[in-house]
């Protein structure tokens, strides 16, 4: 059985998020729906490809299977490419062959949600979509752990209209293509295949006059406010999942979840390695010489005395043992890099002082 590259066809990443793939489909479904482009086959053909992709990737569980399906076509299960596979960007799999996903008619089933065409399905609960927010963290936060807020953007019911995307006071009318149902059931290959209806974009009900607030969408955007633990040792790229914080499900459906992708903010003195930690401390040149002790800031926050001995030169290096970065029962240290100042400018004591030592036998300066 031939399977369509369903991110091709909606023209997206296999990273793309769940926003991603809703902005896309909305975008393509105006474009070629048949209402705009009356009597074109080709646009109405491409209609069908656009909300059958739509109905697989919105799906989380059917997305993750479609991707099993579609690494197992690339890794050359099935009969092999037919002719013009690879222009077509279409891909060959012999969905029998695929172990541990069940026989055929199950795998097809679970993606396209119904079994045979023996009559319709009642419609099953559906987990909501995951989403995905990037967050900018401090480096102390990252390190030793906190709470911040982040402000996620959720898509809420219109207040305005209530979620029926009309305006108020305006008629809804029934879908007369789905009959309400906002899907059609279309035989390919001998099998029923239910998409969403092309004439309602599977609301199952026609707006005359769309809602001034959501545009006809019946949803809106809002952002709300979530307090998040970001635990002790967090990494530039770690991703924190959050459950049920995701986009609400469908039919009663349980909620996705909520992955936060931590970016690390650069800081002014501290610098990572793994788990441990690197400061520069600068010192002047007559206390790289003789000696001396400086207190150094540490990643908790604190600060420690360390002992800097004579005649220590640029680029020296100390370790404070256990001062880095603690994750789970592992611990860091944290190594102080001395930078030794050099004054620019001398008064004339003090250039004749320097002079004085230069010409001491013995002194290499």
């Amino acid at each position: 059985m031939a399977v369509k590259d369903y991110y091709e066809v909606l023209g997206v990443q296999k990273s793309a998020s769940a926003d991603d793939i809703k902005k896309a489909y909305r975008k393509l479904a105006r474009k070629y729906h048949p209402d705009v482009n009356p009597e074109n086959a080709s646009a109405e053909e491409r209609f069908k490809e656009i909300s059958a992709a739509y109905q697989v990737l919105s799906d989380p569980e059917k997305r993750q299977q479609y991707d099993r399906m579609r690494e197992a076509g690339a890794a050359g299960y099935g009969a092999g490419p037919r002719p013009g596979a690879a222009e077509s960007g279409w891909q060959e799999v012999d969905l029998g062959d695929l172990g541990g996903m069940g026989g055929f008619s199950d795998l097809f089933s679970s993606i396209f949600g119904q079994r045979h065409p023996r009559g319709p399905s009642a419609p099953q609960p559906q987990r909501g979509a995951d989403r995905q927010v990037e967050v900018a963290v401090s480096f102390a936060v990252a390190a030793r752990g906190g709470e911040i807020t982040v402000r996620v953007p959720f898509e809420e019911e219109c207040p305005r209209c209530r979620g029926r995307g009309n305006e108020p006071g305006t008629p809804i009318e029934t879908c007369p293509q789905c009959g309400g149902a906002g899907q059609v059931s279309l035989v390919q290959g001998g099998f029923a295949v239910q998409r969403p209806c092309p004439r309602c974009y599977g609301r199952g009900t026609l707006v005359q006059t769309p809602c001034r607030e959501c545009r006809g969408e019946g949803s809106i955007t809002r952002r709300r406010r979530i307090r998040v633990r970001i635990p002790p040792g967090t990494e530039d790229g770690d991703r924190i999942r959050i459950r049920g914080k995701g986009e609400p499900g469908v039919a009663g459906g349980p909620p996705g979840d909520l992955f936060l992708s931590v970016r690390v903010k650069d800081d002014a003195v501290f610098r990572r390695e793994g788990l441990d930690v690197f400061v520069t401390v600068p010192i002047g040149i007559v206390q790289a010489m003789l000696g001396t002790k400086v207190r150094v800031p540490t990643v908790r926050g604190q600060k420690v005395d360390l002992s800097i001995p004579p005649g220590t030169q640029g680029g020296a290096r100390f370790r404070l043992k256990g001062q880095g970065i603690r994750k789970d029962d592992e611990v860091g240290d944290q190594y102080v890099e001395v930078q030794i100042r050099v004054p620019s400018e001398l008064s004339e004591e003090q250039r004749e002082l320097v002079e004085q030592l230069a010409r001491t036998p013995g002194f290499e300066g």
